[in-house]
């Protein structure tokens, strides 16, 4: 597979610029504070130029007097040198942690909206790189990038005059080399950023993989596969490590061409000096001056060889959170969208089709439903039928491909994404819990509900009783993923959250199929009580929690090839009659 091109560095520079509209001020009294440390630093040789000349051409002038006040006006120099730094280190540091926390409350916006198929293709791990090391490099760069560049173009710039002032033919040579060293940073620059991007990908798979191992630890131990878990771990470490030595080696390159360069036009200015000072061309205050504005700008350039590396890395940071703000957001509300209000529960599938994205074949053709306010619809049929795909078009965790979705007669693409999900409840196989405690779990599904109403729900839940015996009752921590608390116990706070909530309509997502039997039977029968008076979509795979159905459908690749009740169809002798007797 090619690898994918780099975003252009003017890109990501145009898309990176608007974060610094908030603290553009403190970003124009950082750059000030800037010039003012750097007109400091530049007045050193001129003031070394003054008292030698002074000395040169006539000694008795160079009274202790004079000395006295250059000294005291340089300490006052390097008095508003500190101040602006104490200002630069400590304001522009903070202006960058501002910036990466816009830019990680951006980040993790669009992450919510993005649609379920993107974390169907993308790694968490590798997510979680982006949100957190990633956008520290981004701190660092949004800091020191303006005021690194600011500062270096400034000494650049008041430097080339200077020297110019001094001797333009001897500036002119020095100058004369600075193009070949810029064919250097750009030829080493480009092959960095690329080392770099490769890094952060690798870091995020470690990432991915030590979430992996972990988060499946008790199967890992269960199967005794813990060096299987370390001998992946160390492939990958291995290609983190390959990636490090390839972004060193050209660094390393990069770093020792512009050292050899540095060197190479010391050695030119020493040699041109001393040749226009043997001329007469030069006298010795402006040899001793122009040296030390030499060494400035080459200082200045070592400045952003160090920054290089730096800049870099922001720029890579800053291009792996493009990638995911630039990833569409699929499902959003129409720009007319309405807000779906007393629902009733009415549900009709006109000609309802659905296909993946990346997949043109269709997971579901030509469905046609009309569920009435109250009505209890179970789906069956082999895994990859289609089941919890359809019952997924509801939400609109998917948008159908082909005909339309009506809830009380309004198509729920006309609606608003919040007010069309808090009419919907669903209760998954795979619960998950957060990590804290089991109110705040029940809270979840109503934020800000009072404590009588949490108990309340885990009552009709058939939770309380359960709750009450644990060690710290409603207060106790579930731990990560409700780890602490039996598969029977997580579905009861499962559907607690839910009569919480208190939804019109409820998915139930093959609830049950995960428990044993006397789990089963208590979860069972929260379900029962739960979907009373509501309208109900259930995925069973036990028929025999289905047969009090309204209407059973039975999906296959086909589609909906049978429908009926429970007796209807176990008359007819057709697929849900061999279901059910398998």
């Amino acid at each position: 597979m090619a690898e994918k091109q780099p975003m252009r560095l003017g890109y990501l520079i145009r898309r990176f610029v608007p974060y610094f509209k908030r603290y553009k001020w403190i970003l124009v009294l950082d750059l000030f504070c800037a010039s003012l440390s750097t007109v400091c630093e530049l007045v050193f040789p001129m003031l070394v130029r003054y008292i030698s000349n002074l000395g040169l051409s006539d000694p008795a002038s160079l009274t202790v007097e004079l000395i006295l006040k250059v000294g005291l006006f340089y300490l006052l120099l390097r008095v508003i040198d500190a101040a602006a730094n104490f200002y630069m280190a400590d304001t522009g540091h903070i202006m960058g942690a501002k910036m990466e926390t816009d830019m990680r409350r951006d980040l993790f916006d669009h992450l919510e909206r993005l649609s379920h198929s993107y974390y169907s293709e993308h790694k968490v791990g590798q997510i979680m790189a982006r949100i957190t090391s990633d956008l520290f490099d981004i701190t660092e760069f949004a800091h020191h990038c303006p005021e690194e560049m600011f500062i270096c173009a400034l000494k650049i710039v008041v430097s080339f005059a200077i020297l110019c002032g001094i001797n333009i033919p001897l500036t002119v040579i020095v100058f004369a080399a600075l193009p070949l060293v810029l064919f250097f940073v750009k030829f080493f620059n480009t092959r960095m950023r690329r080392a770099f991007k490769r890094q952060r990908d690798q870091i995020g798979e470690i990432n991915s993989q030590v979430e992996d191992s972990l988060l499946g630890i008790r199967v890992v131990k269960s199967f005794a596969n813990e060096d299987i878990e370390a001998e992946k771990f160390e492939h990958g470490n291995e290609k983190f490590l390959d990636t490090k030595k390839e972004g060193y080696f050209y660094m390393a390159g990069f770093q020792t061409s512009n050292r050899f360069f540095q060197g190479v036009m010391y050695l030119i200015v020493t040699i041109a000096c001393a040749l226009f000072l043997m001329g007469g061309k030069i006298n010795a205050a402006d040899f001793t001056a122009y040296l030390l504005y030499v060494s400035t700008l080459l200082t200045t350039i070592q400045t952003i060889i160090q920054f290089t590396e730096q800049f870099q890395r922001g720029m890579t940071g800053i291009e792996r959170f493009l990638e995911i703000m630039d990833a569409p957001v699929d499902i959003t509300d129409a720009p007319d969208a309405r807000e779906l209000s007393s629902v009733r529960g009415e549900i009709r599938f006109e000609n309802v089709g659905f296909h993946y994205s990346d997949d043109d074949t269709n997971v579901l053709t030509g469905i046609d439903l009309d569920i009435k306010k109250g009505g209890n619809v179970a789906l069956v049929g082999p895994s990859g039928s289609g089941k919890t795909t359809l019952c997924s078009l509801i939400p609109r965790f998917y948008d159908v491909t082909e005909g339309r979705i009506l809830i009380d007669g309004n198509d729920i693409r006309d609606v608003t994404l919040k007010s069309l999900r808090g009419s919907i409840g669903v209760v998954q196989q795979d619960v998950y819990l957060f990590s804290g405690t089991v109110f705040e779990n029940i809270e979840y599904g109503l934020p800000g509900a009072s404590r009588e109403a949490v108990i309340e729900a885990a009552k009709r839940a058939g939770a309380h009783d359960f709750i009450k015996l644990l060690p710290r009752g409603y207060n106790t921590y579930v731990g990560e993923r409700g780890v602490k608390l039996s598969g029977g116990q997580k579905q009861r706070i499962s559907i607690a959250r839910v009569f919480l909530k208190n939804p019109p309509i409820i998915i139930l997502d093959e609830a049950t199929s995960a428990l044993d039997n006397e789990s089963e039977r208590l979860v069972q029968r929260s379900l029962d009580e739960l979907a009373k008076g509501r309208t109900v979509f259930v995925i069973a795979h036990r028929l025999t929690t289905i047969r009090n159905a309204d209407l059973i459908l039975v999906l296959t690749e086909k589609g909906i090839e049978e429908h009926g009740t429970h007796a209807e169809l176990l008359a007819k002798k057709g697929i849900y009659y061999n279901l059910y007797n398998s």
